[in-house]
């Protein structure tokens, strides 16, 4: 599976943005999807995951409460909403699929990566 992920850009701290991610291939409802963040000069984080039907999801705790995953896989996409922005989620954000069940996606277990997008949060 390809992914494409598109939406970042410059936003101001407490604002609002969307990424998404659109995956090619006709398999996408096959995959767990993640989406991962790294600031410089720290490691990449998995941020939050969804399940194949996208009933079951997970947060780290540093965006619980303020980020929201979702998926539509009739568009084969795959979303992330981030709300109340602070400057320490300036990062770059990229998309992943894996084929592990989903209690199992933690972060070493993708295999398919997007590019990333560069979300900048000024204050």
């Amino acid at each position: 599976v390809q992914l494409q992920a598109s939406g970042g850009g410059l936003v101001q701290a407490g604002g609002s943005q969307r990424l998404t991610c659109v995956a090619s291939g006709r398999s996408f409802r096959m995959y767990v999807m993640g989406w991962f963040r790294q600031a410089p000069g720290k490691e990449r984080e998995l941020v939050a995951r969804i399940s194949r039907s996208g009933d079951s999801t997970i947060y780290a705790d540093s965006v619980k409460g303020r980020f929201t995953i979702s998926r539509d896989n009739s568009k084969n996409t795959v979303y992330l909403d981030l709300r109340r922005l602070r400057p320490e989620d300036t990062a770059v954000y990229s998309c992943a699929a894996t084929s592990t069940i989903f209690t199992m996606a933690t972060s070493n277990q993708y295999c398919y990566w997007g590019q990333g997008t560069l979300v900048t949060v000024s204050s």
